[in-house]
């Protein structure tokens, strides 16, 4: 154990923590009685309509303080804490214990080790309505004309020497009329807030710096093992194992809900601040 924990602090160091590889965002509305499940007392859910802005951050690393490794954050909403609102992660799945460890220990994330399963199979072209030439150049209409390849990625979280299915997402790679376009290269920053978990109890805030290539794209089809997202236990005190399946039903919930925009990030450098407390543990 002593040499785990010498290998993670060598590995991640010093703040700020630099991650560099490729990502997909993609934003969801997502019903507020499922977002809030989540959310701790102390803060309070931005909903509209009985929905509030959540979806997922998938990422691929190539390099970061923990090498090479993928990232499933599910995003449950946006909650507010005078003056500012920000995103609040249900999980973050990753297939990279160092990682595992530090988003939990360092960053108060919800992390849990997960396996990365991928796909890609080639899928040939169809005829394109006229109708959608112009969105289609920006990978958003409803036909296309261009070949393009499909990947699958299958996430099952992972403990120990068993596994638990989580999602499919599948997400097309087009070539469009304007080739390897990979949109206008922009700097923004997504703050966050974190903790309340049993391996960080304090609630902090941090801030990811993004510098990226970005352009939309057609959303990614998201599939579940565990579809209905309904709790599965009535009981007053349920069990450890029931209250994870329901963690688990509620995250698939939110990957399964309407996505309204889909943001595919290239030469992705992600710069992460050291979280700082808001609320300390009581």
């Amino acid at each position: 154990m002593d040499v785990e924990e010498k290998r993670v602090l060598s590995g991640y160091a010093k703040p700020p923590w630099i991650f560099k590889g490729s990502a997909l965002y993609q934003i969801h509305l997502v019903k507020a009685a499922t977002a809030r499940a989540f959310i701790p007392k102390e803060f309070r859910l931005v909903e509209a309509f009985g929905y509030t802005l959540g979806g997922f951050f998938l990422a691929s690393y190539d390099d970061s303080p923990a090498g090479v490794f993928d990232e499933l954050v599910v995003i449950a909403g946006i909650v507010w804490n005078p003056p500012t609102s920000c995103a609040w992660a249900a999980r973050v799945l990753v297939n990279s214990d160092e990682a595992c460890h530090h988003g939990r220990k360092e960053v108060g994330l919800p992390s849990q080790v997960a396996r990365f399963s991928k796909n890609i199979t080639a899928v040939p072209k169809r005829k394109r309505d006229r109708a959608f030439g112009f969105l289609d150049t920006f990978g958003l209409g409803t036909t296309m004309s261009h070949p393009h390849d499909l990947m699958e990625v299958k996430v099952s979280e992972v403990d120990g020497a068993d596994s638990e299915d989580i999602c499919n997402i599948q997400i097309r790679s087009d070539e469009t009329k304007v080739g390897n376009w990979m949109g206008p290269a922009i700097k923004m920053a997504l703050p966050s807030f974190s903790g309340n978990t049993k391996y960080n109890s304090n609630l902090l805030k941090y801030s990811c710096h993004l510098h990226c290539r970005v352009r939309p794209v057609r959303p990614a089809v998201v599939s579940g093992a565990l579809e209905d997202g309904t709790e599965i236990f009535s009981e007053q005190n349920p069990t450890s194992q029931e209250s994870l399946e329901n963690e688990r039903r509620l995250c698939v919930a939110v990957m399964l809900s309407k996505p309204i925009i889909a943001l595919q990030f290239k030469c992705l450098t992600m710069q992460v601040e050291a979280p700082v407390v808001i609320y300390p543990s009581k």
